[in-house]
């Protein structure tokens, strides 16, 4: 099957740059209620995805404790504690299926390594019930 059916495109949902800075990404996913985020570059490549442990540890690790301070940070200066793989658009739904294990989205890159938008890990459980389901 095609992954691309699963998919939520880049226009769709919300994501960050890597030279937002980090108060503007916490305030994203916070009127959002996201629990991470994936983060791009300005040329639409997948830099990486986070979440919200990564930038609880990067606050207490630097001992910010005002939101306000966190305007002095990008997003590119907070590290991956967890690696949150990207795939080809032409991966199969079994290579969404081991990475979604871990992650709570697995981003979807193009051939040329440009963002084009996620597959949840809801939308990869609800295609595996209705195909046992149909089998």
């Amino acid at each position: 099957m095609n992954i691309l059916k699963l998919l939520k495109p880049k226009a769709v949902i919300d994501y960050v740059y890597e030279d937002n800075s980090v108060r503007q990404a916490i305030e994203k996913m916070r009127n959002h209620g996201f629990t991470a985020v994936p983060v791009i570059d300005r040329e639409g490549q997948y830099v990486k995805a986070l979440a919200e442990g990564d930038f609880l540890y990067f606050m207490l690790d630097n001992n910010i404790f005002d939101i306000r301070d966190l305007e002095h940070y990008r997003v590119s200066d907070i590290p991956r504690r967890v690696r949150s793989n990207p795939v080809s658009v032409t991966a199969t739904v079994e290579e969404l299926v081991l990475l979604a294990i871990n992650q709570n989205f697995v981003p979807v890159i193009d051939d040329r390594k440009i963002f084009i938008g996620i597959v949840t890990r809801s939308d990869i459980l609800q295609f595996c019930h209705v195909s046992l389901s149909d089998s």
